[in-house]
This record gives structure tokens, C-alpha cells and sequence, in this order.
């Protein structure tokens, strides 16, 4: 089971205190690997390093960066709550200005507020939109009905974390479907 994605430099920390062990899947067949194994494999592999791969280097070595892995120990299963932030909801409307329609690059997405805090607008995941810049300014401190705006779509909160989600239509974490579908990945309620 999926409990947690951790960064690289975590998972090192893991492995090297021998807490971990990486889970590699090549030609559909599963095999497991200490931080020592995983360094030889890795030196074995150096001459004909893949695009979706990312490498580490030291002063002596390189070593891939694993996927995936496998706690040897643990005490209880981390708190799955997803925050509301910027990042996760241009994520979970997936850059899709939510008035007109178009996709946008980050930088010209800003936050709209349904209803405007003005108004007593709270900043809740049910009451914010992705929104391009001259949307935004055109809609003002109104809302929608009283700007002539439609929202393509009612905003909520996600049931599974949208930036994962995006991560997982990128082919470096390809490997990373087999743990997460299915409900492990779900979102705990609380912000």
C-alpha cells in the first residue's frame, strides 16, 4: 500500500539508515534492493542512463534515484490532508482559466474568490476558481451573476490530490500507478 511520496533527498536518508529498501520494476518483474545493491545496479546502468531517469552524483559514484520505496519499519500511517495553496487549485482546475475557458501558464492564472471576500467570501476549496488574469479584473469585487460570468465549473474540493495527479500523467512516474490506484490516495477531509 502507498503511504506516503517522499523527495529524493528523504528516500537517500531512508535507504543509507537502512529504514527502506527500493522496489524496482523491470520487464514486469518486482525485485527488491538495500542502498548498496541499489548503488551497484546503478553503476551497472550508468552507460546507458534513459531520459526518464534521474541520476545522483557523487564525488565517487553516480546512483539512479528509485521510485519507489518500501519502508522496512513504521508506526502509523501520516495524516492525508490536503491544503488549499495556489499550486492546488491551478492543479485541480488543471490551468483552465474557470470564465473563459483557455488554458493559461501559471504566471498568467491568478485566484478568484466566487464570492468576494468583500462580501464575506470565506477562502475555501468550495468558494475559489482558477482564473486568468483579465477575468479576474473584469469580473472585480462582484460575482459572477452580477459580472455576466458563468463558471464552467462549480468549484470543490478535490477527492485525490491534483498535483499527484499530474505527476502521474508524466512518464518518470509511470511505475508509481501500480501503488497508487485505488482509493490509498485518497484525501482526508480536514484543510
Amino acid at each position: 500500500m502507498a503511504v506516503h511520496v517522499v523527495n529524493v533527498r528523504r528516500a537517500f536518508g531512508l535507504l543509507c539508515r537502512e529504514m527502506a529498501e527500493v522496489i524496482h520494476l523491470e520487464e514486469e518483474k518486482f525485485s527488491t534492493h538495500s542502498f548498496d545493491s541499489w548503488r551497484e545496479l546503478s553503476e551497472l546502468q550508468v552507460k546507458t542512463k534513459r531520459p526518464e531517469d534521474d541520476w545522483i552524483r557523487s564525488v565517487q559514484f553516480e546512483v539512479r534515484v528509485p521510485r519507489v520505496i518500501r519502508l522496512l519499519k513504521f508506526d502509523r500511517l501520516p495524516k492525508q490532508k490536503l491544503h488549499l495553496s495556489r499550486r492546488n487549485v491551478l492543479a485541480r482546475d488543471d490551468h483552465l482559466c474557470q470564465y473563459c475557458g483557455r488554458h493559461f501558464p501559471t504566471h498568467l492564472l491568478s485566484i478568484d474568490h466566487v464570492v468576494p471576500r468583500s462580501r464575506g467570501g470565506a477562502t475555501t476549496w468550495e468558494n475559489v476558481v482558477c482564473a486568468c488574469l483579465s477575468c479576474n479584473t473584469k469580473k472585480g469585487g462582484r460575482t459572477p451573476h452580477e459580472a455576466h460570468m458563468k463558471l464552467i465549473q462549480t468549484p470543490q474540493r478535490p477527492k485525490r490530490n491534483p498535483l499527484l495527479l499530474m505527476k502521474l500523467d508524466n512518464p518518470k512516474y509511470k511505475c508509481w500507478r501500480i501503488w497508487l490506484d485505488g482509493a490509498c490516495w485518497e484525501v482526508g477531509a480536514k484543510d
